[in-house]
């Protein structure tokens, strides 16, 4: 799960960023974008898998993140298609997708809700106290990214252009940020349990099935 939030939020991380699409061309810099969110809807399928036993908080932002993903799919997709049927569209190869960022930002705000804190400021201490507050500063990063993608046109200014590419990069950032500390860490604010712990578990069962030989 982090390792595909991880490279999911890479592509989202590079996409935006002029040097790149230049490099690579607006037909690849839009594959990168629709890579980044299929990797962001396997992550989000993996997150409410790993996030059912709970019925809580977190399997509501799960929830509603992985709804966000599939609205990403929709919107990359269809950019994907008009970067590379059109040589001419090299502006803003993706706005980012209104209803998506809703969906993130309201899962964000669902688990910073639930995270430990002292009113509205984060309790240092535990593992991974500071990802609850990045992942929403992430979230709103891509919202600020999405009314500026649907304020300006896709013809507007570099200076309007900016305001959607940047925001959408340091979003992705902050979502980069929390995938490593999962992985670092073994423990996710978003999963209420140990992943690592939940991996060994797995590996036990498949042996003892390998073992008993059943399929």
């Amino acid at each position: 799960m982090a390792l595909l939030f991880a490279t999911g939020s890479l592509c989202f991380l590079i996409g935006p960023f002029p040097g790149y699409a230049q490099l690579v061309g607006p037909g690849a810099d839009a594959v990168t974008f629709f890579a980044g969110s299929l990797l962001f809807t396997a992550g989000g399928a993996l997150q409410v898998r790993l996030s059912l036993s709970t019925r809580g908080a977190a399997l509501w932002a799960a929830a509603v993140q992985s709804a966000g993903t599939l609205f990403f799919n929709v919107t990359t997709f269809a950019a994907m298609h008009t970067a590379l049927t059109n040589p001419e569209y090299d502006r803003l190869v993706w706005r980012p997708d209104a209803l998506g960022s809703i969906c993130f930002l309201v899962s964000g705000v669902i688990i910073y809700a639930a995270s430990t804190r002292r009113g509205w400021w984060p309790e240092r201490g535990t593992t991974g106290w500071w990802e609850a507050a990045v992942n929403l500063l992430g979230c709103v990063f891509f919202g600020i990214a999405a009314v500026a993608g649907y304020v300006v046109p896709t013809n507007g200014s570099m200076l309007d252009l900016a305001w959607a590419n940047w925001n959408t990069a340091l979003g992705a950032a902050c979502f980069l940020a929390c995938a490593v500390a999962t992985l670092r860490s073994g423990r996710s604010t978003k999963v209420p349990r140990r992943l690592h712990a939940f991996e060994k578990a797995v590996a036990r069962d498949v042996k003892r099935l390998a073992g008993t030989g059943r399929p």
